[in-house]
């Protein structure tokens, strides 16, 4: 497992974050891609201090060429891509009353297009390796859905059945590339700052409050899935916090 190489996008808080910190303490080379420069750098300041290899690139997920040039970072840098963690992703909650049509729109691009293009960088390199790993964030939402969240789990039911589709191939090609669903419950993350729904808002939040598991505990299945054999792949984990029902 030592010196892989982990491109991570939505890289500047939350799971992304929490996962580039473990990976580089257990001895990986961390490619971190996410908009705000500033958290970035942090980041990478973060796990330089602490004896740790990174790097950054700043990288929009709803945008085909700055994926490929996230994709370009690590292969410059590192000259491979070992595991290509989809995580970015957003959850404004509404109701379709609300007509939040916008906001609809950003969850289809961050939330599918951006595990498209993740894949379409980094698939190229995988099979040339004859190896690698893809990690998708799903979320327990794209196993249920409920009222007002309709659209969020369309986008996470979207991941499964792209993240599932992708692992057939790529058996049938004799790639070795690997491909694992990670579904979280409630984890203490910035997703519910995106919620403008005011109606359902205050009771999300309270849910997130009550419940939430912090990001490393993600963080640490992660690591999990990729330390399974070359030969063995887990193709998808639930987790929720023990007192979340639904």
């Amino acid at each position: 497992m030592s010196g892989k190489v982990i491109v991570i996008t939505g890289a500047s808080s939350g799971i992304g974050e929490a996962t580039a910190k473990l990976l580089a303490k257990k001895g990986h080379k961390i490619v971190l891609g996410a908009r705000r420069e500033e958290r970035l750098k942090e980041i990478v300041e973060d796990i330089e201090k602490d004896e740790g290899s990174a790097v950054y690139q700043v990288t929009d997920v709803t945008k085909h060429d700055s994926v490929e040039a996230l994709a370009k970072r690590a292969l410059d840098t590192y000259g491979k891509i070992d595991v290509w963690l989809n995580n970015a992703g957003l959850m404004p909650h509404s109701t379709f009353d609300k007509r939040k049509v916008v906001e609809w729109d950003q969850m289809v691009d961050v939330n599918i297009k951006g595990v498209l293009y993740g894949i379409a960088a980094a698939l190229p390199t995988m099979r040339e390796q004859k190896s690698g790993h893809f990690i998708n964030i799903s979320s327990i939402a794209g196993h249920q859905t409920h009222p007002g969240g309709g659209v969020y789990s369309g986008t996470k039911y979207a991941v499964r059945a792209i993240s599932e589709s992708l692992r057939q191939e790529e058996a049938i090609a004799k790639s070795n590339v690997r491909v694992t669903i990670i579904s979280p419950g409630a984890v203490a993350t910035e997703l519910t700052h995106t919620i403008t729904d005011e109606d359902l808002k205050p009771g999300i939040e309270q849910l997130y409050k009550e419940v939430a598991i912090s990001p490393e505990r993600v963080a640490e299945t992660i690591l999990f899935a990729m330390d399974a054999p070359a030969d063995t792949a887990m193709n998808e984990i639930l987790l929720r916090p023990t007192s979340q029902q639904v």
